[in-house]
């Protein structure tokens, strides 16, 4: 089993930054990748971005790409998202979720391609 905590979320002046941190702990050894996905009120979750833990590869949303960048800490088992130029269209809830499968970066914007999830944090983003 692995579990997920994601910290950093709060409220933000669009134009704005935060930076979204997940702990991963347990067996943590078998996965693959990681990645981030929002879910705003009425609407599907919808996938943010996904680092590899071998190797860093990377994959974005088109909406992210240039204001978004994750990166990995293998030592210390955490998966940041640092975000700038926020928008007021970025407010969701923020879920971390981790794959234990190996698969082309392709389908990880796919939320069932992931095993293990975070209970969330909230990001909101004043316009």
């Amino acid at each position: 089993q692995v579990q997920l905590v994601e910290s950093g979320g709060g409220l933000v002046q669009a134009g704005g930054s935060l930076r979204l941190s997940c702990a991963a702990s347990g067996r943590t050894f078998s996965l693959y990748s990681m990645g981030w996905f929002r879910q705003a009120p009425g609407q599907e979750r919808e996938f943010v971005a996904a680092i590899r833990w071998s190797g860093g590869s990377t994959y974005y949303a088109d909406s992210v790409k240039g204001r978004f960048t994750i990166s990995r800490d293998n030592a210390k088992n955490t998966v940041d998202l640092q975000m700038n130029s926020l928008k007021p269209e970025d407010t969701a809830v923020y879920y971390c979720a981790a794959d234990r499968t190996p698969r082309i970066m392709a389908v990880l914007n796919r939320a069932s391609s992931y095993d293990y999830w975070g209970q969330g944090t909230q990001v909101t983003v004043s316009s």
